[in-house]
């Protein structure tokens, strides 16, 4: 089953909206702010006429609105590569059974053979998580690419991570300030072929070494827009530095109970043609069904700027 091509769909010039457009993207078709308050669109746009100037703007779209979609980028893995590579500094992930077999810089999730062979991971990312917020200096921003749509639609939520944070109750705020979270990716471990013969606890040693856990603040800030962020996540998030554990489970389920509520969760259906750019200082998301029984495959790239993942932190040269 190849990709659906996307159902036609009426585009907002400069002029049919009152929310800013950056001057350097005027002479593209942008739609903002989308309806549910996350995202913009754009139309018309080919990585090779990306400046830097046109790269900044939509970066700065990025920011204000947490999300941008491209719209009709029918694009092969190499100028999938460039629009990633002018926007920011493409990510290798750290695992190499994610990646693309001819590009590293594609992590692959997707159910289906290539060259006959198994390529990447099927399922992945079916919780709510930041993208490798378990690193102590956390991927920048996530572009991704259908390259296969299943019959039913493929859907990802997403979590305002500013609205969560605002409409905390001034007791849950008052316990999370100045608060560290432990964010531990070693329970999210998926077993590959080398890893038959081992135990389950080489297998999570092993992850540990390569991974292991790091903190962050509970609160964040982020360096361009100035928004505080509830930077948890029920993916990645495993307890709070310095708090007795029954203290530390108790605040941990608390705040899933506020966060992962439908006013903050924004779905989003996947299209073809349809390129997908997102802040990950700013949202969490959660993919949808696995799709075992029919074929579904994505193309992920990572994208770092160069500017802090919040202030003190290092996000633009990140190691995953």
């Amino acid at each position: 089953m190849v990709a659906r091509p996307s159902p036609p769909e009426v585009i907002l010039s400069m002029s049919s909206t009152t929310s800013p457009i950056p001057a350097c993207l005027s002479s593209l078709d942008v739609e903002l702010p989308l309806v549910g308050g996350i995202g913009a669109r754009i139309a018309g746009l080919l990585p090779e006429a990306i400046t830097a100037e046109i790269a900044a703007g939509i970066r700065k779209l990025v920011y204000e609105h947490k999300m941008v979609y491209f719209q009709g980028m029918d694009l092969d893995d190499e100028r999938y590569i460039k629009l990633a590579g002018r926007i920011g500094r493409p990510q290798v992930y750290f695992q190499e059974n994610y990646h693309h077999p001819d590009h590293p810089e594609i992590f692959v999730s997707s159910n289906l053979p290539f060259r006959g062979q198994k390529i990447g991971v099927a399922g992945t990312g079916a919780y709510w998580h930041s993208d490798c917020s378990f690193f102590g200096q956390p991927l920048s921003m996530t572009m991704i690419s259908p390259r296969v749509l299943p019959e039913a639609d493929r859907k990802t939520k997403f979590l305002d991570l500013n609205a969560a944070f605002e409409a905390l109750p001034e007791e849950l705020r008052s316990r999370l300030e100045n608060v560290r979270a432990v964010h531990e990716a070693k329970w999210r471990y998926k077993v590959q072929p080398s890893d038959v013969d081992k135990s389950l606890t080489e297998l999570l040693a092993a992850f540990d070494e390569m991974a292991p856990a790091v903190t962050h603040p509970a609160i964040t800030q982020h360096p361009v827009n100035g928004r505080k962020l509830l930077y948890v996540s029920s993916g990645f998030v495993v307890g709070f530095e310095g708090l007795p554990k029954v203290e530390s489970d108790e605040l941990l389920q608390a705040v899933f109970k506020h966060m992962e509520r439908e006013q903050f969760i924004q779905t989003h259906v996947w299209r073809a043609h349809e390129v997908t750019l997102w802040d990950n200082r700013q949202l969490n998301h959660c993919a949808g069904d696995k799709y075992e029984k029919d074929h579904s495959t994505s193309y992920r790239i990572g994208v770092y700027d160069k500017l802090d993942f919040y202030p003190g932190v290092q996000g633009g040269e990140g190691p995953c």
